[in-house]
């Protein structure tokens, strides 16, 4: 068994830090950015039924990545398609259900 002592970590400078800083929020930015872009580009209907929503109700419209890559965020949206949150869920559970069905062959 490995001992538990204290273990030395090396902080980064705080030019480091800053530079890291910076990283993740531009990256939270560009990943809140692009149901932005989707809603613009492909209007505020869900690709799959077909529901419009208005503005109050927008909250139940979310993005699905085609490729299920969420860091591949091209600007002309050709990997979105904004789903409602029902068939987000269908889209997300017919992947789970064709697992398991294709290992209890």
């Amino acid at each position: 068994m490995r001992s538990r002592g204290p273990k030395t970590v090396i902080l980064p400078s705080a030019e480091e830090a800053n530079a890291l800083i910076k990283k993740m929020r531009g990256a939270v930015e560009s990943n809140e950015n692009y149901r932005t872009k989707s809603l613009r580009i492909h209007g505020p209907v869900c690709a799959k039924c077909g529901r419009s929503f208005d503005a109050a109700h927008l909250d139940q419209l979310t993005v699905h990545h085609k490729d299920g890559n969420h860091n591949n965020n091209p600007p002309d949206g050709s990997n979105w398609e904004n789903l409602c949150i029902h068939c987000h869920d269908d889209e997300h559970s017919r992947d789970i259900l064709g697992d398991y069905l294709s290992k209890t062959k």
